[in-house]
């Protein structure tokens, strides 16, 4: 790969190994080389800019979980070396509770979460990223309720006024990367089965999906078949049913040993006016970064991750309701 360590065979190593060396070998000052000085991080909890910022946030992680592992599940990726790279990285991570941090003092409870890390990479560094870790199956699994979390997480930083902001497009910072993705069939399909499926039209479930398809979605949640993805995605859509659908950014690729796959990073954006997956409707405007990953088969979509930060959305809508008591 031109312009990338030689010791890197291609782009999802360069991805898999540099995850490894910074969090598991201890790397941490590599993140001087591996990362840009002015990258822009972008979750749904914040925005977070330049490298040092990246190593305080990475360093405080490991003093709360130093035995976290990072499994990279898959790297879904388009580009070329010379104009630069994205890669969509989906990772399992296990960490256990030894330290006192943000979640609290050290309880000693052993956590299994998804990640997916969407980077942009060219001449051996990464200078923009979206992360999306799964919040509320940390919390879930520390033994809390999302919503009662997300409350005591505002009160905790200083409240309504105080506390740190979710993301929007209005607090965002324009990062180098400039693209969509790729124009490959099965990025085009799984972004159209997603938009249908936020425009109502929910019988676009049973023409795509596998029958015996898995979904894993948010809160560590697992379902399966045609019921499972219908139920999943209605309460979504219909918690938010005139919020707006925004493909942010689309890859499909074929690769050798690997099934037909996408990675779609998109959000939704508008108010919570309906009953569903968030209880009764408050009128909350709410921003939802959500990315996905799919494989396809014979049949249809087999599996397919979903991830977006529960907390997040729970922290909005506490913040409309000034519910935080």
């Amino acid at each position: 790969m031109k312009g990338f360590d030689s010791k890197f065979s291609d782009f999802p190593d360069y991805i898999l190994g540099i995850t490894k060396e910074i969090w598991e070998d201890r790397g941490l000052a590599t993140l001087h080389h591996y990362y840009s000085d002015d990258i822009v991080v972008r979750s749904p909890g914040s925005v977070v800019i330049g490298n040092g910022d990246v190593i305080s946030a990475t360093m405080a992680t490991l003093a709360e979980f130093p035995d976290r592992r990072l499994l990279g599940e898959d790297v879904i990726w388009s580009g070329t070396p010379e104009d630069g790279m994205l890669s969509s990285h989906r990772i399992l991570s296990t960490a256990t509770h030894l330290g006192s941090g943000v979640y609290g003092s050290a309880t000693g409870k052993t956590l299994t979460y998804r990640v997916i890390a969407d980077c942009h990479a060219i001449n051996n560094q990464i200078n923009d990223e979206w992360l999306i870790r799964d919040q509320g199956a940390i919390v879930t699994q520390m033994g809390w309720s999302v919503p009662n979390y997300a409350r005591d997480l505002i009160v905790a930083e200083g409240g309504a006024e105080a506390c740190s902001k979710p993301f929007t497009p209005a607090i965002d910072k324009p990062g180098p990367y400039k693209g969509r993705g790729n124009e490959n069939e099965w990025g085009q399909r799984y972004a159209s089965m997603l938009q249908q499926i936020m425009g109502a039209e929910m019988s676009v479930i049973r023409a795509e999906y596998d029958r015996a398809c898995h979904l894993y979605c948010p809160c560590g949640e697992e379902v399966r078949s045609f019921e499972g993805a219908d139920k999943f995605w209605m309460e979504l859509r219909s918690s938010f049913p005139n919020a707006r659908l925004t493909i942010d950014h689309q890859i499909g690729r074929d690769d050798p040993l690997m099934p037909p796959r996408a990675a779609i990073r998109w959000s939704l954006h508008g108010k919570h006016e309906g009953y569903g997956r968030y209880g009764r409707p408050t009128g909350a405007e709410v921003y939802i970064m959500g990315a996905s990953h799919a494989e396809y088969g014979p049949w249809g979509l087999r599996r397919e991750w979903v991830l977006f930060d529960e907390v997040a959305i729970w922290k909005q809508i506490h913040l409309h309701t000034g519910d935080i008591t």
